[in-house]
């Protein structure tokens, strides 16, 4: 008899679950092509939303699709790879809100 595991159930897996994410990224991330670097990232990975500068000097990413691509954004977010310097990356998950297409640097 196979098993399907814990993350089958008819409604398909958490990681394919529609979500949001906002992330504010904090370190020396403005100025250094972190915004257009987060976008090419996010389409790679076929998710919407947008990079904005904060007054502040943070970066805050709102992305939304699957739950497993928006994680694997997240990584990357922290991941050694990024223009710049990233000291610290802050997020929430919540519900996919629609609307968005595309994904913009603000």
């Amino acid at each position: 008899m196979d098993n399907p595991g814990p993350a089958s159930d008819s409604g398909g897996t958490a990681a394919d679950e529609q979500v949001r994410l906002t992330a504010f990224v904090q370190g020396q991330v403005q100025g250094v092509g972190f915004r257009w670097w987060t976008r090419a990232r996010a389409l790679e990975l076929g998710l919407v939303g947008s990079a904005s500068n904060k007054p502040d000097g943070r970066v805050e990413v709102i992305a939304e699709g699957p739950r497993s691509a928006c994680e694997r954004l997240l990584a990357a977010l922290r991941g050694g790879s990024t223009p710049g310097s990233v000291a610290f990356v802050s997020e929430q998950f919540g519900p996919a809100r629609g609307g968005l297409s595309g994904f913009r640097e603000r």
